[in-house]
């Protein structure tokens, strides 16, 4: 044997183990292409995504809901720190204006918030299994 076969050989050798690696964790099915929309990262880097997806998830859908509170009431008191402020700086703002910039603002900050968490769930540690909808097995409920 020459040295180009030995070579050849360790390297495909070491292709099949990588995709043997890849069948066992479920990152991949098996011809080498990584396993759909997930990305597996170290267990320390997936629980510090879910944390701070999920806090700034639902930190934004509040605010979205303060300001969209704010554009629908003239009674709130975020408007009316809002109103003050413009007041005192000289800017005056019609109230239909003001709604729909705070509906706007309220609904960006909650789709934000949304987008967020949607991304924070496409991570997941290595050695977690699949989604139950990306799995091969079948359902037994009923």
């Amino acid at each position: 044997m020459s040295d180009t076969d030995t070579a050849e050989r360790t390297a495909d050798s070491g292709a099949s183990s990588r995709d043997d690696e890849q069948r066992t964790d479920g990152t991949g099915d098996g011809d080498g292409r990584s396993g759909g929309r997930d990305i597996v990262v170290p267990m320390r880097l997936y629980k510090t995504i879910t944390v701070f997806s999920t806090l700034i998830a639902v930190v934004s859908v509040v605010v979205g809901f303060v300001l969209l509170d704010a554009a629908t009431l003239s009674i709130s008191f975020l408007r009316r720190a809002i109103t003050g402020v413009l007041a005192a700086v000289g800017v005056g703002i019609a109230d239909g204006v003001l709604t729909a910039i705070l509906a706007f603002l309220g609904l960006a900050v909650i789709g934000f918030g949304a987008g967020v968490y949607i991304v924070g769930t496409r991570f997941r540690a290595r050695g977690m299994g699949k989604s139950q909808e990306d799995s091969n097995e079948e359902s037994d409920n009923g």
